[in-house]
């Protein structure tokens, strides 16, 4: 790895809305939300930057937003066209390098090290994104530039919307030491009052904290969030990372105590969960119960498989008894969470003398073809009936 790297991270800017603004202009330069209903059970998937100024912000009750902001206009949302203008989003960014990490639908980090002899240097390559962007798609972008990932991430946030600015490694120090210590990875609501005790405020206070006594409170983590602090981070652009897990969950419109009610939304919640495990080519070795409560705590369950499985009706199985042990008395439901990790490859062993298991495949082949087709809600198991 060369000792100095140029990594960009570009950041859409309000992307779901910014594409309804763009595609509906009596929309523009008002304020927009993309999620559940204000009459629903749901909540907010992301708001305009007209949105958050009344402090509508994404994950927030649907509910809470409308309070907040009433003359709002909410919209389901369309993720099919969400996800036709990421893809065109990324192939520009695969133009300028194939070192491009995608961490989610709007964001990906780039390391441009070895490309700065055929476009310049790295915030000639942003602008360039940027224009490319802008002209394929009528959206903006945010770009950070930077040595490392951390302060490019950095660096698109401290310059949203539609910006561009670089951290260099001369300049890092001055920059990062007047942020609040939140603006770490890692350091949230909850464990930003540790550090306060500590007399830690800003990252500039952490920057001077001796590490012994960072150390003795926070062991292994404290020499990470005090490299942080220094503006270092040396994990490298990973741009063919495997998919670490697969989930779906769902917020019920009223809150739900029926277990036979729960179960079936959970067989549900697998039956997609199956399905994109099988469109990726990978098997769960770890099947994940997410419980939400009416007063929005949240409790999640795993279970490790003894053999790794792409198959809903064992995935909804493990789930549901995980689901039954947390529910031995009935206890309202406001969200229900089912979810595949620790996912592998390889293939399974001695399957091909199994033939229940090639039977079980070729019915969960035909399945997925008929909801491709016809829509998830058209085909249902005995049980779902």
């Amino acid at each position: 790895m060369p000792a100095t790297r140029t990594i960009l991270h570009v950041d859409m800017d309000a992307f779901f809305t910014s594409v309804e603004q763009r595609d509906r202009p009596e929309l523009r330069g008002k304020p927009v939300v993309v999620g559940a209903p204000p009459d629903k059970r749901g909540v907010v998937a992301a708001a305009s930057y007209e949105a958050r100024k009344f402090g509508v912000h994404s994950a927030m009750p649907s509910r809470t937003a409308y309070r907040l902001c009433p003359q709002a206009t909410f919209l389901r949302g369309d993720h099919a066209k969400y996800s036709r203008e990421s893809e065109r989003v990324m192939a520009i960014l695969m133009q300028f390098t194939p070192l491009v990490e995608q961490v989610s639908v709007d964001e990906a980090y780039l390391d441009v090290t070895a490309s700065l002899k055929l476009f310049g240097t790295g915030e000639q390559i942003a602008r360039e994104i940027k224009r490319r962007i802008h002209e394929a798609t009528g959206l903006t972008a945010s770009v950070g530039v930077a040595s490392n990932r951390f302060l490019a991430k950095l660096a698109s946030d401290m310059r949203k919307p539609d910006g561009l600015m670089t951290i260099t490694d001369a300049n890092k120090l001055d920059v990062l030491r007047p942020l609040p210590i939140g603006r770490i990875a890692g350091i949230g609501k909850k464990t930003e009052p540790v550090f306060h005790d500590l007399g830690i405020h800003t990252i500039g206070d952490l920057q001077r904290f001796p590490i012994e006594t960072l150390r003795t409170r926070f062991g292994v983590w404290a020499d990470e969030i005090k490299s942080r602090a220094l503006g270092e981070d040396d994990q490298p652009v990973e741009p063919y990372s495997e998919v670490k897990s697969i989930s779906n969950e769902t917020t019920f419109e009223e809150d739900v105590s029926e277990m036979r009610t729960l179960e079936r939304a959970v067989r549900e919640l697998a039956d997609e969960v199956g399905r994109r495990l099988r469109a990726e080519g990978v098997r769960a070795r770890t099947v994940q119960l997410k419980l939400r409560w009416s007063d929005f705590t949240t409790l999640t369950r795993r279970a490790t498989l003894l053999e790794a499985t792409d198959d809903e009706g064992r995935v909804a199985e493990v789930a549901i008894r995980l689901m039954q042990v947390e529910l031995k008395e009935p206890r309202p439901v406001r969200l229900v969470g089912v979810g595949g990790q620790n996912l592998l490859r390889s293939p399974r062993q001695l399957e091909l003398l199994d033939r229940s298991s090639n039977r079980r495949d070729e019915l969960n082949r035909a399945a997925d073809e008929v909801r491709a087709r016809f829509g998830a809600k058209k085909l249902r198991r005995g049980g779902e009936l």
